[in-house]
C-alpha cells in the first residue's frame, strides 16, 4: 500500500451496482504521523474488519467526510452522475481542504482543487483505500437501517445488489421507494404492474 502523502485526500464510492439505496462516498486525509494498520480495498475486507478500520480512520485521519446521493437522485441523473455528486458532497464536507484529490476510477467529481482519477487506487493509494471503508461502512448501515422498514426484502444480507435472493423477493413484494427505478430489473418489474409495495 503506498500512503500519498501529505495533504492528499482520497475519495472513493459505494453502491454503484446495488438495485436499491442511496449511492456512498467519502473523502479522507490522513494523518502521517498516526498511521492506521491494514488499509486495503473494502472489497477485501471483512465486515468486522471494516468495521475496526473504520473506527480508525475516523479517529485518526487528518480529515474525513461521508456523503450520498438519493436514489431519486441517481434515477434524474443516472448512477455515474449520481456518484460523482455524492464524492462533491464529501469533498466539500471536509474541515480541511485537501492540496490534492486522488479518486478511485475512471472519472473525477467537479472540484475548486486538482484532481486525478485512478483506476484500482483503493488498491494502490492508501487514503483511497480510507475512503472505500467509510463509504461502505456507512453504505451497509444505511441498508440495514432500510431492512429494519422493509424485512420481507432481506436487505440485511444483500444490502440492495442484484442476488438472486432479492430479484425473487423484488418479484414477489414489488418495487418499495428505495429501488432505483432507472436500473432495468427494477423498471422490468414496474411495466408488470408490481408497483410499490
Amino acid at each position: 500500500m503506498i500512503v500519498a502523502g501529505r495533504g492528499i485526500c482520497g475519495v472513493d464510492e459505494a453502491g454503484r451496482g446495488p438495485l436499491a439505496g442511496p449511492v456512498f462516498a467519502a473523502a479522507v486525509i490522513l494523518d502521517m504521523a498516526r498511521p492506521i494498520a491494514g488499509l486495503a480495498d473494502s472489497k477485501t475486507l471483512t465486515a468486522r474488519v471494516r468495521e475496526r478500520l473504520a473506527g480508525e480512520i475516523r479517529e485518526r485521519a487528518l480529515a474525513w467526510a461521508v456523503a450520498s446521493a438519493s436514489v431519486a437522485e441517481i434515477d434524474l441523473l443516472n448512477i455515474l452522475q449520481a456518484s460523482l455528486l455524492a464524492m462533491r458532497r464529501a469533498v466539500e464536507a471536509l474541515d480541511h481542504r485537501p492540496g490534492q484529490v486522488l479518486v478511485d476510477g475512471l472519472q473525477c467529481p467537479a472540484l475548486g482543487v486538482t484532481a486525478e482519477a485512478m483506476v484500482g487506487g483503493d488498491k494502490r493509494i492508501a487514503e483511497i483505500a480510507a475512503a472505500s471503508i467509510l463509504a461502505k461502512t456507512a453504505r451497509d448501515a444505511c441498508m440495514l437501517e432500510v431492512h429494519d422498514r422493509y424485512p420481507q426484502y432481506a436487505f440485511d444480507r444483500h444490502k440492495g445488489y442484484p442476488t438472486a435472493l432479492h430479484l425473487e423477493r423484488l418479484r414477489h413484494h414489488g418495487v418499495t421507494p428505495e429501488h432505483r427505478r432507472s436500473f432495468r430489473p427494477v423498471r422490468l418489474i414496474l411495466q408488470d404492474g408490481r408497483g410499490i409495495s
